[in-house]
């Protein structure tokens, strides 16, 4: 009993996502990771929207063409990154880096107003943490501090830039290795 590795030559197509770069050869997003399936990668092609910086084995045919499957595209023209996320449920988890805010749990995470909204508390970056369903519970409409419960970071609005950084401490499930030099370019090289 081992491990069976189908050679990239015999891939689904399915199976070959391609990495898309800005135009400065950063991914467009960390977390999740920014991947284009290999219709829109290979339709990007086409209309001449990026460049493919690495391929797969992978080919697919017509009867008169044959392309090997992109594995790493980059956009021709630069994508400005917005300052600022938008305020959604994942950010706010990624920016409490999945992590309940007031025991550290990891399980079964929502969202807590810090400061209820029954006390005019607002839904919005500076007031919303992360916190478990049982911490969530036992806080229910006090602040921390009515509650007797210590919240471990003062929820903040992040920098799309923080959030990347975040991002990238919570590696995808698959990375191909020609996606490597462009996801942590950062890290210490090995000698």
């Amino acid at each position: 009993m081992g491990i069976n590795f189908v050679p990239t030559s015999q891939r689904s197509p399915e199976s070959c996502p391609a990495l898309v770069l800005n135009a400065d050869y950063r991914p467009l997003s960390y977390y999740p990771l920014s991947l284009w399936n290999w219709q829109l990668a290979l339709k990007a092609v086409f209309l001449d929207r990026v460049n493919i910086v690495s391929e797969y084995d992978r080919e697919v045919r017509s009867p008169s063409f044959s392309m090997k499957l992109p594995s790493v595209i980059a956009l021709k023209e630069y994508v400005k990154q917005p300052e600022y996320p938008a305020f959604t449920r994942f950010n706010l988890f990624l920016r409490d880096q999945f992590t309940c805010q007031f025991c550290g749990s990891k399980e079964d995470l929502t969202f807590d107003h810090v400061i209820p909204r029954t006390q005019g508390g607002r839904t919005s970056w500076e007031n919303i943490s992360a916190a478990c369903a049982p911490c969530n519970m036992r806080k229910g409409g006090r602040t921390p501090q009515e509650a007797g419960m210590h919240i471990r970071r003062w929820p903040y609005r992040p920098t799309a830039t923080e959030l990347h950084t975040i991002g990238r401490l919570f590696p995808p499930n698959y990375l191909h290795e020609s996606w490597r030099d462009f996801l942590y370019w950062d890290a210490e090289l090995e000698s």
